[in-house]
């Protein structure tokens, strides 16, 4: 199955991954600065992971591969300091205790990571996602629209394209997508869940 048609197939699935209050309210600017940066303590812990499984994934990549999969290593490395010089600016630890939901995208992660087919999959459909809801988004409120505006950049978006043309190849792994597809909507999710309680 290719990427394309996962998520027209499965519709719903991705409207709840990629769309929710905790993304409208950094639209609209109504997202308590507090619970942004309980998220984007998350968002680090996740992107350390992400790092690894990525790591990992490159030793099973055949060679088309190898060279989108390096490169998105280079940029999750300058992200992960892009995150530590605005935690350092807002005076926030990233090094925080993982939520449920962090560590059980971790656990996802890492249950893909052996298999080519199922890792690109779970690689791609977090990315897409990512790309999607920021996008869905922009330019966002003045607080937070140096951080739609990063997310939303074209060379992002090509490297999401890349990724798409290495899970069409490998065929789409359905099972992966809908999995990733749960744990974006419960990480968004739980980052509203911090506003509200």
């Amino acid at each position: 199955m290719r990427t394309d048609e996962l998520v027209a197939q499965h519709h719903s699935d991705w409207e709840s991954a990629t769309r929710g209050p905790f993304l409208d309210a950094v639209r609209d600017g109504s997202l308590p600065e507090a619970t942004f940066e309980k998220w984007l303590v998350q968002d680090y812990l996740f992107v350390l992971d992400l790092l690894r499984f990525q790591a990992r994934l490159l030793a099973v990549a055949p060679r088309s591969g190898q060279r989108v999969l390096a490169g998105g290593l280079v940029a999750l490395e300058a992200e992960l300091a892009w995150f530590e010089g605005h935690g350092a600016r807002r005076g926030i630890r990233l090094e925080g205790e993982r939520y449920r939901t962090t560590e059980a995208y971790r656990r996802q992660l890492e249950s893909n990571v052996d298999d080519w087919r199922s890792g690109i999959t779970a690689l791609w459909t977090g990315e897409r996602a990512y790309l999607e809801s920021w996008s869905g988004v922009a330019p966002g409120a003045p607080a937070y629209r140096d951080f739609v505006s990063r997310w939303t950049d074209p060379g992002f978006s090509a490297y999401v394209a890349e990724l798409a043309t290495q899970v069409d190849a490998a065929g789409a792994d359905e099972s992966t997508f809908l999995n990733i597809c749960a744990l974006e909507r419960d990480f968004w999710g739980m980052a509203w869940d911090s506003a509200t309680t």
